[in-house]
């Protein structure tokens, strides 16, 4: 849960929390590194650029290279054009540099 949940927003922290990392992470069937791929796809895919920035460093640790992450950019650029792929890569030189 988010350091960052008050009184007003707890609620919804802790039922996301639940939902994400139980039902969502917590099954074994799509293992760790092409889960992320997906949600990289697909937050890419929605502009969502702070949930990507974060998804994209747990896709590191989990095991995505760089490499992946390009081709993960490519596709979200063929589908979602290539202004959308632009922001992608500019977050995602900010996560490797950091990396």
């Amino acid at each position: 849960m988010s350091a960052a949940a008050d009184d007003f927003t707890r609620p919804f922290q802790e039922a996301m929390t639940a939902w994400c990392w139980g039902f969502g992470w917590g099954d074994d069937v799509i293992d760790a590194k092409t889960r992320s791929m997906m949600n990289l796809s697909m937050i890419g895919a929605l502009g969502k650029m702070h949930e990507w920035e974060t998804h994209c460093r747990g896709a590191l640790n989990n095991g995505v290279t760089q490499d992946e992450i390009r081709a993960i950019i490519h596709v979200i650029g063929i589908y979602c054009g290539v202004p959308q792929a632009l922001e992608c890569f500019r977050v995602a030189r900010r996560v490797l540099v950091e990396s």
